[in-house]
């Protein structure tokens, strides 16, 4: 059950029951097919039985057939290394692109996950640097825009094969989609705040991708210049920290990002995460002299033990805090840095490569995380009596006004009132949950960017509840549209819920969600085209600083205003910039 994947890791789908899960595989589908269509002119392109053949600079590739689910056949590379493998001496070292394929690269089959706690029936190694490339078969039009998608995952877990960001939505548009990994936890973050380990390794991977697409994909019928870079969570405030980077200017030309930002309570960002190196080595049993010592010691360990520990660095509960490991402020120690400005100061003085961009959160966010705390007796025991302590682990909050922030917010959201296993209970702890980890920060960034992007943007909110949710109760139902749910509408995540079917009530979402990013990819604007009737004669203005407006996703789509900002105007008080 890949679930196990994620089971008590919050940021990646904890769900009230247990699932069953198939991993689904698309590659035979092709046998139903009696002739081999005509291919249109793919740069560097070869028609064989045996898998659709590809060439660039770096070498040929052979893939294989998949089809979307409106019966569109398109091919599919996946399990291409894109940096040398991150094993033996570099370990804890930046990526090195890979520039040159020997030989045929046999990409029909997917790679590994990046280590993360997994089933022993799961593919996981830390020789994970891979990206999958998805491509329509009728390229008659020229060169496609490119989606290349960051996966979600508190920047522990999750990956970004083909069971968790499956194409068979997007492919049914003339899109290219790349879905990379990048390394995780300790093996992806580590940052000691010095040179031994300077941090940001995971980020670099997701670069040395950016770059490989560069260098590659027009030979997958890509256009390396309509590159749109998306993500949620995890991924998120990677596209966004993209934006900010040194090392990526000029690799993406637009930007989806999905419920997260780098920007929120935390106003001085860290310069390094040595408590999480310090805990990794404990976990371990390693020395922690110094960081010489530990990164000497984590390089002898089985990469499986350092995946395998992530459960051991939660401090309340299974999953509290939420966010671990992150990209850090990196300093200079004579190493290439992907991040070497505030990223508030980044953005208030225009230091960074904007493009234009959609911003969003879903209604209900982390609204489940209430149950397990209410659930059970201990747990519930803890927040109500030890409130000044667990506050702050739970709901992230900084140590700068921490006193006043964990005493207000009690109120706010509470009413100062004892948490008791009640529905009153769950809505007020589930919003402060989806508010203080996600919903809180997504605002302040959408008001940034609206004030200070040289490029429009566009604020959405998924509201839509369908038939399955990355929560549901014990009966399998949805209980609101919870964080990652417009995933569903836009990737397959075979490993746990069915495709949605074209004949299916839900169908129209997959719709709407894949026309908004098709038109967003290739224009830079979401907004309806002939050739997307699906989005009738929706007009979704760009937010600015004093027409707050954004994009209800609910059973229809609407325009509204002023998203939440009832609620977020306390943590604005507790944490005030000026925007």
């Amino acid at each position: 059950m890949l679930l196990a994947l994620v089971s008590v890791c919050l940021l990646c789908v904890s769900c009230a029951h247990t699932h069953d899960h198939k991993h689904v595989h698309h590659d035979g589908q092709q046998q139903h097919h009696d002739s081999v269509p005509v291919i249109a002119d793919v740069p560097g392109y070869i028609e064989n039985p045996e898998g659709p053949q590809t060439r660039s600079v770096s070498g040929q590739f052979r893939g294989s057939w998949m089809e979307t689910r409106r019966g569109r056949r398109f091919q599919a590379y996946r399990g291409i290394r894109y940096a040398e493998p991150p094993i033996g001496a570099l370990r804890f070292q930046p990526p090195k692109l890979k520039l040159e394929y020997e030989g045929e690269v046999d990409a029909t089959e997917e790679g590994p996950a990046c280590p993360l706690p997994a089933p022993p029936t799961y593919y996981v190694d830390e020789d994970c640097l891979t990206v999958n490339v998805y491509t329509p078969i009728n390229n008659s039009t020229g060169p496609l825009p490119v989606i290349f998608f960051i996966h979600a995952g508190g920047f522990y877990a999750f990956t970004g094969r083909s069971d968790l960001a499956g194409p068979h939505y997007l492919l049914d548009r003339d899109v290219v989609l790349v879905t990379i990994n990048y390394r995780l936890g300790s093996l992806g973050f580590m940052s000691t705040g010095d040179a031994y380990a300077p941090g940001n390794n995971g980020m670099k991977d997701q670069v040395a991708a950016l770059k490989w697409v560069q260098r590659n994909i027009a030979a997958f019928g890509g256009d390396p210049n309509l590159v749109t870079i998306t993500g949620c969570s995890a991924g998120a405030i990677s596209v966004l920290l993209h934006m900010m980077s040194p090392m990526t200017k000029g690799l993406f030309h637009r930007g989806i990002a999905m419920s997260s930002s780098p920007i929120g309570k935390q106003v001085t960002p860290l310069t390094h995460q040595r408590h999480l190196a310090v805990r990794q080595a404990e976990i371990l049993n390693c020395p922690t002299d110094n960081s010489s010592i530990i990164v000497d010691c984590l390089m002898t360990k089985p990469w499986k033990e350092l995946g395998d520990s992530l459960p051991k660095f939660w401090e309340f509960g299974e999953g509290d805090p939420i966010g671990l490991w992150g990209p850090v402020l990196e300093p200079d120690f004579g190493q290439e840095r992907y991040l070497d400005i505030n990223p508030l100061d980044a953005v208030k003085q225009g230091k960074m490569h904007t493009v234009p961009l959609i911003i969003s959160q879903t209604t209900d966010e982390f609204f489940w995380k209430a149950f397990p705390v209410l659930q059970n007796e201990t747990l519930l025991k803890q927040m109500n009596e030890e409130w000044e302590r667990v506050a702050p682990i739970s709901f992230i909050l900084p140590q700068e006004n921490r006193a006043v922030a964990v005493k207000r917010l009690r109120e706010f959201y509470l009413e100062g009132k004892k948490l008791v296993n009640d529905k009153k209970s769950e809505k007020a702890l589930g919003r402060l949950y989806g508010d203080s980890v996600v919903g809180f920060n997504v605002h302040r960034m959408a008001n940034l960017m609206c004030r200070h992007s040289k490029h429009p943007v566009w604020y959405y909110e998924f509201a839509y509840v369908g038939n399955n949710s990355h929560y549901e109760d014990a009966h399998g139902k949805p209980q609101g549209a919870a964080h990652h749910d417009d995933q569903l509408y836009v990737f397959t995540l075979s490993y746990r819920y069915p495709t949605i079917p074209v004949d299916s009530p839900h169908s129209h979402v997959v719709d709407e969600m894949t026309a908004i990013w098709y038109n967003f990819a290739r224009y830079g604007d979401p907004n309806p085209r002939k050739d997307t009737p699906e989005l009738g004669n929706l007009s979704w203005p760009a937010m600015k600083p004093d027409a707050r407006s954004y994009l209800h996703r609910g059973d229809k789509l609407s325009i509204r205003q002023n998203m939440f900002e009832e609620r977020f105007q306390v943590w604005d008080q507790l944490y005030p910039i000026e925007y």
